[in-house]
């Protein structure tokens, strides 16, 4: 009773944030007959596009975190090493400020072009809804769906948009199953724009078992892996997209951190977001 009373007075706060969005999904909306005008090839293009444009973006803070990067080696173990590792931390977090900038300008085409993409290949179309909540799940906050209502469909959005940094991006899913199955369901979707999509699941400790790579190409036999060709686990982490569960990403992390040899490591890539 007192929430209703507050809401009364101040607003709903959902209510202001989804009105927030609103300008944003029009503006996707009013790209659609644009990007259904491309082919498949021009619509795939647009990934390189996005990346030329994030790159000219953040080139000048690029060559700063290099430099810093290299002083912090330089003075690795001695007094200086704290004051270096400062400044690389500050290089980094305007690195990551600039990013932010230009995903957030681009976001409105990259998530036409995913939104296309889906049309293409899985027949499904991104109801405004969920255009909403891969903005909020893009800005780092919690989208609450219901069952049924295309969370899987929804996180294509913002995984696309984050991959085209080149750093990855992480789903995190509860089950094997969930995240093997969302790679196979939306795989194409990444096929389409021309980003490499992977899957981690349970095994056992070894690194060459339980990851795949999703190809639409690849023959098997087994329905339950149709479209996943199995590879390292390793090379699982280079994928610009990777799905996985809770428990094998933090297995794998602990596991990096007890190798004796830099061979041995899997994650190649700090993903810049975990869905």
């Amino acid at each position: 009773m007192f929430k209703k009373l507050l809401y009364s007075v101040i607003g709903d706060p959902n209510d202001k944030a989804i009105k927030r969005y609103m300008p944003v999904v029009e503006e996707i909306n009013a790209l659609e007959p644009t990007f259904e005008a491309k082919s498949d090839a021009e619509l795939s293009a647009m990934t390189q596009e996005f990346r030329q444009r994030i790159q000219e973006a953040t080139a000048e803070v690029g060559e700063h975190v290099a430099e810093a990067k290299a002083y912090y080696m330089e003075v690795l173990g001695t007094d200086d090493q704290k004051f270096a590792r400062a400044d690389l931390e500050r290089v980094q977090k305007e690195q990551l400020a600039v990013e932010r900038d230009v995903l957030n300008e681009i976001l409105p085409e990259a998530f036409a072009a995913v939104r296309e993409a889906s049309k293409r290949t899985r027949g499904q179309r991104h109801y405004d809804v969920q255009l909403i909540g891969g903005m909020v799940l893009h800005d780092g906050k919690i989208a609450e769906m219901k069952t049924g209502e295309g969370k899987t469909l929804v996180a294509t959005l913002p995984l696309y948009l984050n991959a085209l940094t080149g750093r990855g991006v992480h789903l995190v899913t509860p089950n094997d199953y969930l995240s093997k199955v969302g790679l196979q369901l939306m795989g194409p979707i990444y096929h389409l724009l021309g980003l490499s999509a992977a899957v981690i699941q349970n095994s056992a400790g070894n690194p060459n078992s339980g990851s795949f790579v999703f190809d639409p190409d690849f023959p098997t036999e087994d329905d339950r892996f149709l479209s996943l060709r199995p590879t390292t686990r390793k090379e699982a982490y280079q994928a610009d997209i990777l799905y996985g569960t809770n428990n094998e990403f933090g297995f794998d992390y602990l596991r990096d951190n007890m190798v004796v040899d830099l061979e041995r490591l899997n994650p190649t890539r700090t993903p810049l977001r975990h869905y």
